[in-house]
């Protein structure tokens, strides 16, 4: 039975730290996060923004082993132009990029444009990928991620608050391995930020909701991504925190299997 490997090459939202352009330009740290993408099995990526190949590097994986590039959204910190153009400048064949149908976007030269309708299973490889509509801003052309691969299930949900109707219903009795959840604002309440991202309060209901309708169960492993440092306690606290309502903290590096 073949399962999941996942590599978190960034789990940060877009306030970026200034340390990763001179102390932690080589290496990272918990708290100096990159721009949230993940790498699945050594050749797909979900999302490409400013610093996924940099942590590719420092990761020795070769950018030429990516087969597929699955967009979450078109926000620069998601999606970067330059950055998937040196992919695809390294490929004998033409890179896939997969967006949302409606996507709006300029060719990039050796990539080829893939679209996917909110949803509606779309086979990516050894993948099965539904994009699910995310609560997110609607000009960016945003969409969650169910990915599939024999009997194990990921939930790829950052950039974006609460869950909206169809994705919840979609969701029921789902039983997923791995939910990795957007969690940009820390453990206070009254930010403005809830109608596009995830704080800590809002998780503590949603994970008890999701475990209700069958989305998750006491087996699913929960990673919190999309962290915005500015707006959380340090790493160490914020991992204290997730571990009372069931959730891990992902980091820069982490390295997982499902």
């Amino acid at each position: 039975m073949k399962g999941f490997k996942i590599t978190f090459l960034g789990t940060c939202a877009c306030d970026f730290s200034p340390k990763l352009n001179t102390e932690f330009k080589d290496k990272f740290d918990n708290d100096a996060r990159r721009a949230s993408s993940i790498l699945i099995n050594e050749k797909y990526l979900v999302d490409c923004g400013p610093h996924a190949l940099d942590s590719m590097r420092i990761l020795n994986k070769g950018i030429d082993e990516i087969e597929d590039i699955i967009i979450t959204h078109l926000h620069d910190d998601h999606f970067d132009k330059d950055n998937i153009a040196k992919i695809a400048l390294v490929k004998d064949t033409p890179l896939r990029l997969w967006v949302r149908e409606d996507a709006v976007l300029e060719s990039i030269p050796n990539v080829e444009i893939k679209r996917m309708r909110l949803l509606e299973k779309t086979q990516i490889g050894e993948l099965c990928v539904m994009g699910m509509s995310a609560n997110h801003d609607k000009s960016a052309y945003p969409q969650h991620l169910l990915i599939e691969m024999e009997d194990k299930k990921i939930f790829y949900g950052c950039d974006g608050g609460w869950l909206l109707n169809d994705t919840y219903n979609s969701l029921w009795h789902a039983e997923i391995d791995l939910a990795v959840l957007d969690c940009t604002v820390g453990d206070y309440e009254g930010d403005y930020r809830l109608a596009e991202h995830n704080s800590i309060p809002m998780l503590r209901l949603m994970i008890a909701s999701l475990k209700t309708i069958g989305a998750i169960n006491e087996k699913t492993k929960i990673y919190l991504s999309h962290i915005a440092p500015s707006l959380h306690a340090p790493h160490e606290k914020t991992v204290e925190l997730a571990d009372a309502f069931g959730a891990s903290v992902a980091y820069d590096g982490l390295k997982i299997e499902v």
